[in-house]
């Protein structure tokens, strides 16, 4: 159908549908019980980006601005810009070893509950096969239906497909191109797959000019909900200029008719959103590498990823170790959170043998944990011990040095969980936060102990309570560089 057919579906749908495009309607929003349970969730940027593997995903932009590595970078690898832009990548991404069920094979043994692929990120090449523009990657590139065949191999291994947008940032993601000559600057008119590369203002400033247009906007909208319409994602993930004023009629059409199409398939949905930009209480808040320093009563995600300094592929990503992921997804469950983590493919599909290991690491210490992971909510306290959690975004450029008297806790069915984040040599543990209270002191925990084990090893564990706190005498352990848990 035509943009303003389309259009009029979705007001119909709206106007039909339990959810209507206003905040008030949509406080009306619950989030669906798989997502309250599920904790850990995989991420995947690949694309266009993923040829040149430099700097990082925003190589489209920064390789149009003068000056910058990637710029640079360009000319001397490729030649100057108005001989070879970023569309001259297109055919070089063939996506020749992709295989969306050697990917999910991966994904089902890490553990992760659910799988969101990058649809469209800011370069506006869509990862899918698309009645709105011709730039997508059945019709050129790899050939291939990646989101649709993702979506198929993770549904059949028992995980959640979601999908991501970033197509908002696309109205100003290149405008650098027009800047000097490049093979932007005849690009003009809608439709090209540079339009509309408009001047890039303050990221930040909610009412920065140029501002997107109707007409952009009302595009951005069709192709969101085409992704709707086409794959049913479960998920969907927002990144964070969709908080500019321009959008926000357009954010409220949109989260109607995903939740209104939800319910007319017989299952919730979930969007992901940054910044503010939905009205607390109609989505779900994402801190983007971050996370918050206590337990909250609603339920948010951090999205993360396995690198540092990049979300795709590159050729020097600085790369995180399973252990410092691994406390974060501890730390982020405890408090009412789930981690979404990113890895970045190659070109050609595959995945890196950095990336897989680290996943299946995660996936070995949540086939023994999982019980107290999977499912588990907060308990009265989240945290025990002298290591800060810093809070907001961005956080997580440098690890965290955990202590011995580190713990985290959940509870899950009649069990409470301690997460022991840096496991001692002698397996001696002290959690006062379980000691037995006397009149001088505040109780924490009046509860009766059954019996104290180690998930993954047999027996039960010896322990002392007293005033100072419950002692767990777990030599028996041995040695241990990733988390234990009691």
């Amino acid at each position: 159908m035509n943009k303003q057919e389309y259009l009029r579906q979705i007001d119909e749908v709206n106007k039909n549908g339990r959810f209507h495009d206003t905040w008030e309607s949509l406080s009306q929003y619950e989030v669906p019980a798989w997502y309250r349970d599920a904790k850990f969730g995989i991420f995947i940027h690949w694309g266009v980006y993923s040829v040149p593997a430099y700097g990082s995903e925003w190589y489209s932009r920064n390789m149009y601005i003068k000056g910058s590595n990637e710029y640079e970078h360009h000319i001397e690898t490729y030649g100057a810009h108005k001989d070879f832009g970023y569309k001259d990548f297109i055919p070089m991404f063939k996506a020749e070893k992709f295989s969306a069920e050697e990917w999910c094979d991966v994904f089902r043994d890490a553990g992760a509950q659910y799988v969101i692929p990058v649809a469209e990120h800011h370069d506006g090449f869509q990862m899918y096969k698309s009645e709105i523009s011709h730039w997508n990657a059945y019709e050129m590139g790899p050939h291939r239906d990646v989101l649709g065949e993702l979506a198929a191999a993770a549904e059949a291994r028992g995980m959640e497909i979601g999908a991501s947008s970033h197509r908002i940032e696309y109205w100003f993601f290149m405008g650098h191109g027009r800047e000097f000559e490049s093979d932007i600057t005849d690009n003009e008119k809608e439709g090209d797959f540079y339009y509309p590369a408009m001047p890039e203002q303050d990221h930040f400033d909610l009412f920065s000019k140029p501002t997107p247009t109707p007409e952009y906007l009302e595009d951005w909208l069709i192709r969101c909900c085409e992704i709707v319409d086409l794959f049913d994602p479960k998920v969907i993930f927002f990144d964070w200029w969709i908080q500019h004023s321009a959008a926000k009629p357009y954010l409220q059409k949109f989260a109607a008719y995903y939740y209104n199409r939800a319910e007319e398939r017989g299952h919730g949905a979930v969007i992901n959103y940054k910044h503010d930009a939905f009205m607390f209480g109609t989505a779900v808040v994402d801190i983007e590498r971050g996370q918050f320093a206590e337990a909250k009563p609603y339920i948010w995600q951090t999205d993360t990823s396995v690198a540092r300094n990049s979300w795709c592929y590159t050729e020097n990503n600085s790369y995180k170790s399973p252990r410092e992921i691994i406390c974060n997804l501890i730390d982020v469950v405890s408090k009412n959170g789930r981690m979404l983590l990113n890895i970045g493919p190659r070109a050609d599909g595959t995945i890196p043998d950095e990336d897989k290991s680290i996943l299946l690491t995660i996936g070995k210490w949540l086939h023994v944990n999982g019980q107290a992971i999977y499912g588990s909510k907060v308990w009265r306290y989240s945290e025990e011990g002298p290591t800060a959690t810093a809070e907001g975004q961005f956080t997580d450029w440098k690890g965290t040095e955990y202590t011995k008297d580190d713990f985290r806790f959940t509870v899950n069915g009649d069990s409470l969980y301690v997460f022991a984040l840096n496991f001692p040599d002698d397996g001696q543990i002290t959690v006062r936060s379980l000691g037995d209270a006397d009149a001088s002191h505040k109780p924490v925990f009046n509860g009766i102990i059954k019996d104290i084990s180690a998930l993954g090893h047999e027996g039960v564990l010896s322990y002392v309570r007293d005033g100072d706190g419950l002692h767990i005498d777990a030599h028996c352990v041995g040695k241990s560089e990733l988390p234990v848990v009691f």
